[in-house]
């Protein structure tokens, strides 16, 4: 286990230190920010990596088997209301408590926390029994996605303007460190039971079908609101004037965290309890090692949390803030790019995605290919979000075609990678995007005078989009690389092959398309040694002896 967990912190640090060299370039050459402030984020850093190590080893030996357990036990009852009626719940039960979810209210005009909270948490439930529905009738997963997304435009053209960019960010925030894991083992759980050919690629878009439940509902939330009786929280940055008030912001802040983690994992802890009551019935040692990942799973899901809020938030506003109010306003688009490219590798539910990936497809798609697409959508992605915040382009602009191009994809990649591409979309866009990239576009949009609502949120819907192109991009590589190495396996190239026995006279000089067969008992009756042999057919290196 200490082996694992000096992986994972390894993972963690080179996952990390990237972001953290950015933005400390930045603070010393064109933004410079205050000096704790800096204290702040380099803390927050550390918390960070610890947070992360802790919590990916922690799913991997808990939240990964517990889903899993329950997936196959559920698929094996073969009862279809058990199944309905325990998904739904177990959808509703992990969205409300995800944190993502918890920031992205608070942003939100007009709707009551509780309510957009609810109304987001029964979309996700409804959308994961929908997803258990198509792999047990083994529905085509690209004919869903149309017909889904078909109905989310036509509720965004009724939609106001205010609540679109929302809708789309709340189907990206909603799969988080807590609700991708259980989700995804759970579509593993019920593969592992089906056993068929189509079973591995439908163990994935359980993510991807949970992620258009809350865009859904949030749109329909803003045919009911009116989005000029509220307005967003805005972030404030603390003015900090020594290294003890640092410390003392993560002393407060740790509790809150501490009670939101606990509430996040409960539900999922009181299931996985029942099941192993009346259903599953595991041996006392694999419950202990449950437990002991469910330990590290809370303590890195608060370090996580703790240093990101307390650490990464106000510095990304603060930042957002600083570049926009420059003379070097132009340098957001490519920065974004450079802090996108890095950004999602710190994600914590990437890790999860880009090892279970790897695992299923037996090393076919390797997590390095896997992290590297995600990373270039991302890039992509963070890039267009500066260019909305800089010019105030409408997310209609970029939506439309960035799914209609996704959608259009799906048609000609093979099945495994849409369903990889859909999840991973939700996936990369987790706590990072939330809790520094969206205030890091809030800080800009300010500075620059543009309208929060419609120019700064947007940024975790296209993190979510752009991964699904890039990822079956890289299918459809895959794709062609797999038919020419089947092509040339299948049809070997062979020259023209004339087949004389020995003991028959040849008409034509030996050449390199000539084989000789003969037996041993031949050889024998010319009393040819060894040495006799080898040079009689060192001339032609091409000739086969039978």
């Amino acid at each position: 286990m200490r082996k694992l967990l000096l992986n994972k912190l390894r993972e963690s640090l080179f996952s990390v230190i990237p972001i953290t060299a950015i933005v400390l370039f930045l603070h010393f050459t064109i933004a410079p920010m205050p000096t704790y402030s800096i204290f702040l984020f380099l803390i927050g850093s550390i918390l960070l990596i610890v947070g992360m190590a802790f919590f990916t080893l922690g799913a991997d030996i808990s939240m990964m088997v517990m889903g899993e357990k329950i997936g196959s036990h559920l698929t094996s009852s073969r009862k279809l209301p058990l199944i309905i009626v325990v998904t739904f719940i177990i959808g509703v039960f992990i969205t409300i408590a995800e944190p993502d979810l918890k920031v992205l209210a608070r942003q939100t005009p007009a709707v009551p926390d509780m309510t957009l909270i609810i109304a987001v948490a029964i979309g996700v439930g409804i959308f994961l029994v929908v997803s258990f529905l198509r792999i047990l009738f083994q529905i085509k997963f690209s004919y869903i996605l149309i017909g889904l997304y078909l109905i989310v435009f036509i509720l965004a053209a009724f939609t106001h303007e205010n609540f679109l960019a929302v809708a789309f960010d709340s189907g990206g925030v909603t799969t988080g460190p807590i609700t991708v894991p259980f989700i995804m083992a759970l579509g593993l759980g019920l593969s592992l039971v089906r056993g068929d050919k189509t079973a591995e690629e439908d163990s994935f878009g359980l993510v991807a079908l949970c992620s258009v439940g809350p865009i859904m509902t949030v749109l329909i939330l803003g045919m009911f609101y009116d989005s000029s009786s509220g307005s967003y929280t805005a972030i404030s940055s603390p003015v900090m004037n020594s290294f003890w008030e640092v410390i003392h912001s993560f002393m407060k802040h740790t509790p809150d965290y501490l009670k939101e983690v606990l509430i996040a994992l409960l539900p999922i802890i009181l299931f996985f309890i029942l099941f192993q009551i009346f259903a599953l019935h595991l041996k006392k040692r694999q419950l202990i090692k449950i437990s002991v990942g469910l330990i590290y799973t809370f303590i890195g899901l608060v370090l996580f949390l703790t240093g990101v809020n307390v650490g990464f938030m106000p510095v990304g506003y603060l930042l957002g803030g600083q570049i926009a109010d420059s003379p070097y306003q132009w340098i957001l688009i490519p920065l974004g790019m450079v802090i996108g490219y890095f950004i999602v590798a710190a994600e914590p539910a990437v890790h999860v995605l880009k090892q279970q990936v790897e695992d299923i497809t037996d090393g076919g798609i390797s997590a390095k290919s896997m992290g590297l697409s995600l990373s270039i959508g991302v890039a992509a992605s963070v890039g267009l979000a500066m260019l909305r915040v800089v010019t105030g382009l409408s997310i209609w602009y970029l939506i439309i075609p960035g799914y209609a191009i996704a959608l259009t994809l799906s048609f000609f990649v093979p099945s495994l990678f849409t369903t990889i591409a859909f999840d991973s979309g939700g996936v990369a866009s987790g706590p990072m995007t939330a809790t520094f990239l969206l205030p890091f576009a809030m800080g800009a949009t300010e500075a620059i005078g543009g309208n929060i609502l419609t120019d700064a949120f947007g940024i975790v819907a296209m993190v979510a989009m752009t991964p699904l192109i890039t990822i079956q991009c890289l299918g459809f590589i895959y794709q062609i690389k797999s038919k020419r190495e089947s092509l040339a396996e299948a049809v070997p190239f062979i020259e023209d092959v004339i087949l004389v026995y020995k003991d028959e006279p040849a008409t034509m000089p030996l050449n390199n398309s000539t084989f000789l067969l003969y037996n041993e008992d031949d050889s024998k009756e010319n009393n040819l040694s060894s040495e006799q042999e080898d040079n009689k057919w060192k001339s032609n290196n091409k000739t086969a002896k039978f």
